[in-house]
Parts: C-alpha cells; structure tokens; sequence
C-alpha cells in the first residue's frame, strides 16, 4: 500500500508585511488557493497539516473546508528562521547555507536544524497516516530541505529554480518500506 502526501508550498505572499508568522496571502495567492479546489477535486484526502504560519493555513484552507476536513497545525513545519528581523540580502544567505547546511545567522536556523525538524514532522504523519492521502501545507525552504533529504541532488539551484513559485506542489508517495517516488506537480 501507499501513503501520498502533497506538500503545497503556500501562494504569494505579501512581502510588505515583515512578521513573518502572519503574513497574509496577496489577491493573487487568495486566487490561486482557491484554484487548488479544483486541481483536487477528483482526490480524497484524508487530513490536512500545516505550518502554524498564516499564508500557509490560508493557502490550504479552501481546499480542506471543499472536503470537510480540519487543519492540523504542526509546529515543526514551520519556516526556516533566517534571524531576527527582515533580511535584505536573501539571496546571498540562500547560496551561503545550500553550500553550508549548518550555515546560519545569528539567531536563526541552519538547513540542517531546518531539515530534521520537517523531516521529524513528516516521520510522525507517515506513523499516523498509513496508505491515506494527505496534504501538508508548507513553505519554500522548508520543503526544499524535505526534498534534499530524499535526493540529495536537490540542491541551491533547484532551490531557486523554483522559490518564485505559488504555490509549489509536490507529491510525495512512500510504500511499507518508505521508498519514496518525487513528483513536482507545479
């Protein structure tokens, strides 16, 4: 038997809005949940996680309640914490910690605390979640990181190959043994 996980990196975010645990969707990525509704209407899922962050819940919100099903909030799905405060050299940190993954800034998260806490977190859903279906609703890093675990060769460029993506999705399918099979859907 198989158990399938979608992970859906959240739509676009507002990048105005600096706290990073309550930034809110834009009119795009409000649209672009919505259309999830539809990508997934002919799946039965069986539960719905999430970061505790709010464009993450908000992305997969309209997909769960078109299936009557509640959203678990896990905290250890979260984002990496890059520092304290707005990072304005985002991309130069990206590259630094892809070619160091215990790279980090003061008061923030290496790729590796990042990675073993997801990969921690989706260990426990595989545990509770045996040949369902399920979404997780996720973040860019975050499930890049979960990516690298499985395929090593999923490193800095595929990383920005796909960071401008909202939302991001990838199937996930794992058999009795956790073999794995990656899909990027989009």
């Amino acid at each position: 038997m198989t158990t399938t996980i979608y992970f859906i990196r959240h739509a676009e975010p507002n990048y105005n809005n600096h706290d990073d645990v309550l930034r809110e969707l834009t009119e795009k990525g409000i649209d672009s949940s919505k259309k999830l509704v539809n990508l997934f209407s002919s799946i039965a899922i069986d539960k719905f996680y999430s970061s505790p962050y709010k464009r993450s819940i908000d992305t997969i919100k309209p997909l769960a309640d078109s299936k009557n099903k509640q959203i678990t909030i896990i905290d250890e799905l979260r984002e990496r914490k890059l520092s304290e405060g707005w990072i304005d050299n985002f991309n130069e940190v990206a590259r630094k910690q892809w070619e160091d993954f215990n790279y980090k800034l003061p008061n923030g998260e290496s790729l590796k605390e990042v990675q073993e806490r997801n990969i921690l977190a989706v260990n426990t859903i595989l545990e509770t979640s045996r040949n369902e279906i399920v979404v997780i609703g996720t973040h860019g890093t975050a499930l890049s990181t979960i990516i690298n675990y499985y395929q090593e060769d999923f490193k800095y460029e595929m990383f920005n190959k796909y960071k401008h993506e909202f939302p991001w999705i990838v199937k996930f399918e794992f058999n009795e043994s956790r073999k794995k099979n990656i899909e990027i859907i989009i």
